[in-house]
């Protein structure tokens, strides 16, 4: 699947309780001919995404009632799959840390430039559609299998949840074992771009994932000194 320039036809919705920044956000993704639905709240937000069924979610974290982060992870337990762009005023990297650990693919803090949000969207569009097309099946290593199709994965037959970017994270590692890839290498493919120095945001992905994957066997991921991570047979 290739997608043009200006992506025609893409559903976005922009979550957010300031009607000006929807609005000239809104204008701006139609300009660039995007089909694009809006919510002030994150109840508002859910209900709009069963129905539009949107190919990606900009959302606000401060709103009345649901929080852009519960709405994340909400959308994390239905499974939607939907990729979500945080735009918020929080700026923290605490607050970057769990926006991308909950699910969101990437994260951009007020003020923005609307020039960086649509590039920044049509690459969340494009990686989404380039991993339709390399959908080949189950991919295995050792006791450890990942469905790209159901978006299952399983250790040792048992089932491991994961949130989507973490899914990402270790569809890149099995698609690369044994291989010691780098960090930048890891931002680049599963998030597109480089955190500016956040190391963390990664860190706490591979912690996570390890987390979930040694519950049910020896460590799979292993940190390669002064370069990055790979997934390798455990030692001894």
């Amino acid at each position: 699947m290739s997608l043009t320039p200006d992506t025609p036809d893409r559903r976005i919705l922009v979550v957010d309780d300031e009607p000006n920044i929807v609005d000239v956000i809104t204008m701006a993704l139609r300009f660039h001919e995007f089909e694009v639905e809006s919510a002030a709240d994150g109840k508002e937000a859910l209900e709009k995404v069963t129905r539009f069924r949107p190919d990606l979610i900009v959302l606000d974290v401060m709103m009345p009632g649901l929080d852009g982060f519960e709405v994340a992870k909400r959308l994390g337990e239905l499974r939607t799959g939907t990729p979500i762009l945080f735009l918020t005023a929080r700026d923290t990297t605490d607050d970057k840390v769990r926006g991308l650990t909950i699910g969101g693919d990437d994260y951009m803090t007020k003020p923005f430039s609307i020039e960086e949000l649509l590039a920044r969207i049509r690459v969340i569009l494009k990686r989404t559609a380039e991993q339709g097309d390399e959908d080949q099946g189950p991919l295995h290593f050792l006791d450890l299998e990942l469905d790209d199709e159901t978006r299952e994965v399983f250790r040792d037959s048992n089932p491991i949840d994961l949130t989507d970017t973490e899914f990402r994270l270790l569809r890149y590692l099995m698609s690369n074992p044994r291989r010691a890839l780098t960090r930048s290498q890891i931002l680049d493919h599963v998030w597109d771009y480089d955190f500016a120095g956040d190391a963390r945001v990664l860190e706490t992905y591979v912690s996570y994932l390890r987390k979930k994957l040694d519950a049910f066997g020896p460590g799979l991921i292993f940190t390669v000194r002064g370069v990055g991570y790979a997934l390798r047979e455990p030692r001894g």
